[in-house]
């Protein structure tokens, strides 16, 4: 038994050792490593922090285009709807508190101060009404609050494969008491501490981005490495995910949207694989995603699902399905 003790300790002691080594690293990174680079677009002040905006596109007497990201993703991963659009309308990408180049701040992370926060920014910028919002899996909860509260202003919704209200009971989201759902807050904890210490940067520095998505061109995947330099994005995603069930209650509460016109994009790709390793029929829980967002287009009398051929990212960084989603759209301004 001593020795066992003693083969323990001494492995214990290992482990502290390399841990140690490690952080010091990491901490030395922080020091000597790359600084984040510019970002693409500019940083507004809009009352004690600063949000990135990046606008592309002449402004004319059309409705603007502003795109509401999926938690925790930043302006970078919609380039192909910006490069596809920005000859047709005005287009606006923006990050939310925290995330990607926009600077961290103290508000809570509920969906009503998230839109209010983006329709500071469009008035301070002069991107005037009206816009249509599309939004991006959990963005698809937010422009649904937005256009309730400031329903003169919308033109359109655009959702793409976004979250559904009842995705917890309906299609196996982690329900906010669950294990599942408290351990990844939990990991998000300590990958955002280890991302203040740089030790997440210098594993980076070691294997390329982290956060790449297939598809889109490599400048724009190279900038991503920004993202992991400190603990500052995922502390964003974090403070947003806490939120995400009263988020989605709060979005299922906005569902009157009278003629305005509504399209839906559903990606039908997924990992049939995972889901039968995890007892779940593949097959099955598509048609019920696919049904689910249905339901968004009887937000209004003007509503259109599209099916696409991509996974909940390559719906839009793959040029080719960004380009159904661009086309879309300009159908429905020219309408």
């Amino acid at each position: 038994m001593k020795l066992i003790l003693k083969i323990l300790k001494k492995i214990g002691f290992a482990i502290g050792a390399i841990l140690l080594l490690l952080v010091l690293a990491g901490l030395i990174f922080r020091l000597i490593g790359p600084n984040p680079q510019q970002p693409l677009g500019k940083l507004v002040d809009i009352g004690g922090f600063k949000l990135h905006i990046n606008a592309a596109g002449k402004k004319n007497d059309k409705p603007t285009l502003v795109i509401e990201s999926g938690s925790g993703s930043a302006t970078e991963y919609y380039h192909w709807l910006r490069e596809g659009l920005k000859d047709s309308l005005r287009v606006v990408l923006y990050d939310r508190a925290g995330v990607g180049y926009s600077e961290a701040s103290n508000t809570s992370r509920d969906a009503e101060t998230i839109c209010h926060e983006l329709h500071t920014l469009l008035e301070k910028t002069g991107e005037a009404p009206p816009y249509i919002l599309a939004g991006h899996s959990l963005g698809g909860s937010y422009i649904r609050v937005f256009a309730e509260l400031y329903p003169d202003e919308v033109a359109g919704l655009v959702f793409i494969d976004a979250t559904h209200p009842d995705q917890v009971e309906r299609l196996g989201a982690a329900p906010a008491s669950s294990f599942r759902f408290t351990s990844v807050i939990g990991a998000l904890n300590v990958t955002t501490i280890l991302g203040d210490l740089g030790v997440l940067g210098l594993l980076q520095s070691l294997t390329g981005p982290i956060f790449t998505k297939e598809g889109l061109p490599d400048e724009i995947n190279k900038r991503t490495a920004d993202f992991l330099l400190n603990g500052k994005c995922l502390q964003a995603y974090k403070e947003e995910l806490k939120h995400y069930h009263a988020t989605l209650k709060r979005a299922g509460e906005a569902n009157e949207f009278g003629s305005l016109p509504i399209r839906v994009f559903t990606a039908v790709e997924i990992n049939k694989e995972a889901y039968r390793k995890s007892g779940i029929d593949p097959e099955q829980h598509l048609s019920k995603k696919i049904q689910a967002q249905k339901e968004f287009t009887n937000l209004s009398t003007n509503g259109k699902q599209i099916l696409i051929d991509g996974n909940h990212s390559t719906i839009f960084t793959k040029k080719e399905n960004a380009a159904i989603i661009c086309k879309e759209i300009i159908q429905v301004l020219e309408e």
